[in-house]
Parts: C-alpha cells; sequence; structure tokens
C-alpha cells in the first residue's frame, strides 16, 4: 500500500504509535494481573482465554464476512477431550489438548462441507443449531461427559514436564498464547489467502468471477476459526480444572459476539482488546450493586455508539489495527 506524499516522516511515526496503543493497553493490563496477581489475575486469564476465540471467530466472521453461532461446539470438542483424556485415562495436557485441536477441525469440515452452501440468516441459523445440538450430547452422554455434574480433577497446563500452576504463570502462558495467535492473524490478513477472504467478504459472485474458490476458502477459514475455538476451549478446562455444559451454552455465544464488535471485527487487536474490555467492565461497575447489569449495559451501548466498529478501529487510518 502506497502512503500519500503529504503524509511526512513525523506523522507517519506519529501513526504507527497510535496503532500500538491497544497493544500497549493490552499489555498493561495484563502486566498489572502478573504483578498483583489473584482475583486480577484470574479475570485478565478468563479473558486472554475469551480472546483466543474470538481471534478464530475474526477469522470466519470478520475477515470472510460470513455468520456463525456454533463455534461454541467446537470449544466443547477441544474442551471434552482434554478433560476426558487428562482426568480419567491419565494423558499429559499438551497431546490432549492436540488431539481435541484435531478433532474440533474434523468435525468441522464434515459440518462445514454441507452447511457454507447457505448464506445470511440461513447460514446463522444452520450453525446456531450446531452450538445447540453439541451442548445436548456434553448434557445427555453421561457415561462420558458427567452430564451436569461436570468432570473435575482435571490437572493444570504444563510444558516440558514443568506443572504451570500458579495464577500468575497460567497467565504468562496464556498471554504468549494469545500473542502468537494475534501473530498468526496478522499474517492470514497480509497473505494471498488473506486477500482472498477479503475479496470474498467484499462480494462472492465477484470474487468467484476473478477465479477464486469461494467454498473452498470460507471452508478453509471456518477450518482455522474451529481450531482456535477448541484451543480455547481446552484452555479453559486446564485453567479451572473443571468442565460442565453450561461452559460451552449460549451464554459463551453471546459474550464473544459482544467482545468481537466491541473491540473490533475484522481488526487483528479487536479480539484482544473486546475480551479484555468486556471481562474488566462487570468488575469496574462492580460498586453499583443493585445498578452493576444497568451500568454494564449502558456502557456497552455507548461503546458501540461512539465506536461502531470497534475500540480497536479508532487508533488506525485504515480501521483495521
Amino acid at each position: 500500500m502506497t502512503i500519500s506524499p503529504s503524509i511526512t516522516s513525523p506523522d507517519r511515526r506519529r501513526l504507527q504509535l497510535v496503532g500500538l496503543l491497544p497493544w500497549l493497553f493490552a499489555g498493561a493490563v495484563v502486566g498489572y494481573a502478573i504483578l498483583v496477581g489473584g482475583y486480577p489475575a484470574t479475570v485478565v486469564s478468563f479473558a486472554l482465554i475469551y480472546a483466543v476465540f474470538v481471534t478464530g471467530l475474526n477469522l470466519f466472521m470478520g475477515f470472510a464476512a460470513q455468520v456463525s453461532f456454533g463455534q461454541n461446539a467446537f470449544a466443547a470438542i477441544g474442551g471434552y477431550i482434554s478433560a476426558v483424556l487428562t482426568a480419567s485415562h491419565g494423558w499429559s495436557p499438551l497431546p490432549a489438548m492436540v488431539l481435541g485441536m484435531a478433532a474440533a477441525v474434523l468435525a468441522a469440515a464434515i459440518i462445514g462441507f454441507p452447511t457454507l452452501r447457505l448464506k445470511g440468516h440461513y447460514l446463522a441459523m444452520g450453525t446456531l443449531a450446531i452450538g445447540l445440538i453439541a451442548y445436548e450430547i456434553t448434557v445427555e452422554w453421561q457415561s462420558v461427559t458427567q452430564g451436569y455434574m461436570g468432570i473435575s480433577g482435571i490437572p493444570p497446563l504444563s510444558l516440558a514436564g514443568y506443572e504451570v500452576s500458579s495464577d500468575r504463570g497460567q497467565l504468562v502462558m496464556l498471554a504468549l498464547v494469545v500473542a502468537g495467535g494475534a501473530f498468526a492473524a496478522a499474517r492470514i490478513r497480509r497473505s494471498r489467502f488473506g486477500r482472498a477472504l477479503s475479496a470474498v467478504a467484499g462480494s462472492e459472485e465477484a470474487a468467484q468471477a476473478l477465479g477464486i474458490d469461494v467454498a473452498r476458502y470460507k471452508l478453509m477459514a471456518f477450518l482455522l476459526s474451529a481450531g482456535f475455538a477448541a484451543l480455547a476451549g481446552s484452555l479453559f478446562v486446564h485453567v479451572v480444572g473443571f468442565v460442565s455444559p453450561e461452559v460451552f451454552g449460549l451464554h459463551m455465544v453471546i459474550v464473544t459476539f459482544t467482545m468481537l464488535y466491541v473491540g473490533g471485527i475484522g481488526t487483528v487487536a479487536g479480539p484482544l482488546i473486546g475480551a479484555l474490555i468486556v471481562s474488566l467492565l462487570p468488575e469496574t461497575f462492580r460498586a453499583f450493586k443493585d445498578y452493576q447489569d444497568l451500568a454494564y449495559g449502558a456502557a456497552l451501548i455507548l461503546l458501540l455508539i461512539y465506536a461502531p466498529r470497534g475500540l480497536a478501529s479508532l487508533f488506525s487510518t485504515r480501521g483495521r489495527s
């Protein structure tokens, strides 16, 4: 992309610094949580897990402009496979997580091939059904999932034989995972694959006329999104040490959609910023007590009114920081 000659070198540097502000904010929040530990570290840890999920959702909804209300199903696949293999069969967390991601991607391939032929609200309803079916399976398949009783005794994350059980250690590991996910999303957006997704997002008919295999690229974005969702589900069960069907219910769909739109759909920083803001707002308004939900809702509405393209877009000249 050619930069206009009317923009001087100091101006370019200033714009670059402005574009770094969302990342500096996220780094400050995570750094503070690591420093103080305890409850703040727990809240930020959950936010980072959601950030992984929303990064994948953004690949499908932001980069490819498709709609999916069923990504929680893939989070459930990853989470429950990790939980069952580690708690009941003695597996280490890392191979269990890898298998959970592989199973989720396989399920996405089987489901996505027919489902992605739908468009608009038909696709939204079809993917919503996937999430509801997965929820019912986790409830009814009690011999494996233990139903509403859930699975406990799930071991914490471990790497190279070292168990990461402290809140600060888990937070550092989650921050590294989120950073890796954001880096991957940025590379994807600038790649040939990302440019093809942008063409699909603009107009599927025009993209097809240019020789882009629209169905193939939509399916690939769906598979990547499913992999991120499964990773988030696995991270959750190992951080919490427990899983039940409610974790991956409709509440997850609503919260992650809110995070995506508050942070900035189609941006790289948006999933992380949205996850942090939406997770921290309830804690900010806790002093309002009986009016906490009202204040929280009003804050979200104001954010969407004054930053309709998301908070991350405010700090980018292209709206895609």
